[in-house]
């Protein structure tokens, strides 16, 4: 076991539950590990929430919540603020604190810091721009008014592949909202969530606004706290099977729910496309994260012209890169999140090669320690394959040809899925009919790098629905109150 001796930022308190503003064991004392996924180790251990600790949560939530809405919007802003320095000042212990839970090489992980964060400032100031409106009646003799009130108590649950940035961007407009929040972090990766926890309270949130339960009974936690008619609110980002679930749980109560669900973006090169961009912004859309994101380049629908030359350029770029512990230098590429997860990419790489796809580099798992999984590149690839519907969540880009705009629109809209899709043409009148033709939440043209915390965060169809930064991320936690006025 590492210990907390040598992980940043905690210390033996801050690896229990955060409770109504203090650290507090689990019931009966449940303790779980976290592991390095670069050699399967053990970082530590951290306080293993139950239902009874996760309703307590909610308890504290419950009871901080009308003083928290009364609390002035200016207040709000400050504290978010003053956590967003916090969390500057310390970004190179976050960005060493994920990369040992989750396994991104340092840099990358610093960049997460800096992304995430970013909601925290973002929100800070829209904290003071919720505003409703007043108007004269059209048909005259009274006025209309409308006021914007915190939704409640919410429950996030948020996944292992972004731990800090997936809290950051729920937890910064419930706060600027003024709702109050329990989080369940993912099993995988607790340890960010808890650092930031410790931040927030240092920046002055009040007792309870914030309840942070890591746990490895997620669905018992979900289920029962959906069924508590105090819960006004849930986001969720994870599985679309996990996804559904918690939609249908919440029905009964019908909370308000956000769903940032699974993605399969495509990844269009046209005939016309400056190779050298789509292949630089192939490297950003594909290997952030070692391809663990839901925004991650999953299909490349590439013109049969091109499509030789720009697989034979990724898979230089791709070959080049260094697989490594996240904490080494030099290390472009991290391990895997477990064994399962590379058990699947390396199914779906075999799959496609069995139905004929050609292998330009990688395409063999990487022998232990860790779960590696080398950058992989794959030509030919057919359009039925399975690589091409499920999401890869790994380093492996797969690519496709196609010999029409209208041939590469059916083929890039043929998913359940609708959350992130890029492309790459310098056709100006194209751009704007794939724009309006794509069916996906987010569209990046000539740009591999979509997510940016002005703008809404979210998909369609498979992928969910609900909107994550940008003004219309604090909505998302806002109700609609109408007073007819007499008008005098």
């Amino acid at each position: 076991m590492t210990g907390p001796d040598r992980l940043p930022l905690l210390d033996d308190h801050h690896r229990d539950l955060f409770v109504g503003g203090r650290w507090r064991p689990a019931e009966a004392g449940a303790r779980f590990e976290v592991l390095d996924p670069a050699d399967g180790s053990v970082l530590t251990d951290v306080a293993d929430a139950s239902v009874a600790d996760a309703t307590a949560a909610l308890d504290a939530a419950v009871a901080a919540q009308a003083d928290w809405a009364r609390t002035a919007p200016r207040e709000r802003g400050e504290i978010l603020r003053r956590a967003f320095e916090l969390v500057a000042a310390r970004a190179d212990d976050f960005a060493l604190l994920m990369s040992l839970e989750m396994g991104k090489p340092v840099a990358e992980a610093k960049g997460e810091v800096t992304y995430g964060n970013e909601f925290f400032r973002w929100f800070s100031e829209e904290a003071v721009r919720i505003h409703g409106r007043y108007m004269p009646n059209p048909a005259g003799g009274s006025r209309l008014l409308t006021l914007k009130k915190p939704v409640g108590p919410c429950l996030f649950v948020t996944p292992w592949n972004f731990p800090l940035a997936m809290g950051t961007r729920k937890i910064g407009p419930a706060i600027a909202a003024g709702c109050t929040m329990v989080v369940k972090p993912a099993a995988q990766t607790p340890l960010t969530m808890l650092a930031l926890a410790a931040v927030l309270a240092e920046a002055g949130l009040p007792e309870g606004v914030l309840n942070v339960v890591p746990s490895t009974h997620a669905a018992e936690i979900s289920e029962s706290l959906q069924a508590d008619d105090r819960l006004r609110k849930v986001s969720f980002t994870g599985s679309t099977a996990v996804g559904r679930v918690m939609v249908r749980q919440s029905a009964e109560r019908l909370q308000r729910v956000s769903m940032e669900l699974g993605g399969n973006a495509p990844f269009l090169v046209f005939a016309d496309a400056d190779l050298d961009a789509a292949v630089d912004g192939a490297m950003v859309a594909k290997m952030r994260n070692m391809g663990e994101a839901c925004t991650a380049a999953n299909r490349f629908l590439v013109h049969a012209d091109v499509a030789e030359e720009f697989g034979r350029r990724l898979g230089e770029r791709m070959g080049g890169l260094r697989l490594g512990r996240g904490q080494d230098e030099g290390t472009d590429v991290g391990p895997l999140i477990d064994e399962k997860a590379v058990a699947s990419v390396s199914g779906l790489v075999s799959d496609a090669v069995s139905d004929g796809a050609r292998v330009v580099v990688g395409g063999e798992p990487h022998e232990g320690p860790g779960y590696f999984y080398p950058p992989t590149v794959l030509l030919d690839v057919p359009q039925h394959s399975a690589i091409n519907a499920e999401e890869i969540f790994g380093p492996v880009a797969p690519i496709t040809t196609f010999e029409t705009e209208e041939e590469a629109v059916a083929q890039a809209n043929d998913t359940e899925y609708g959350l992130a899709s890029y492309v790459y043409t310098r056709d100006l009148a194209r751009t704007i009919r794939l724009a309006e033709s794509l069916e996906f939440g987010m569209v990046g043209v000539n740009t591999g790098l979509i997510s940016n915390p002005a703008a809404p965060f979210g998909g369609v169809k498979a992928s969910g629905f609900g909107r994550e930064g940008g003004f219309e991320g604090i909505e998302e936690y806002l109700e609609t109150t109408y007073v007819a006025l007499p008008a005098g």
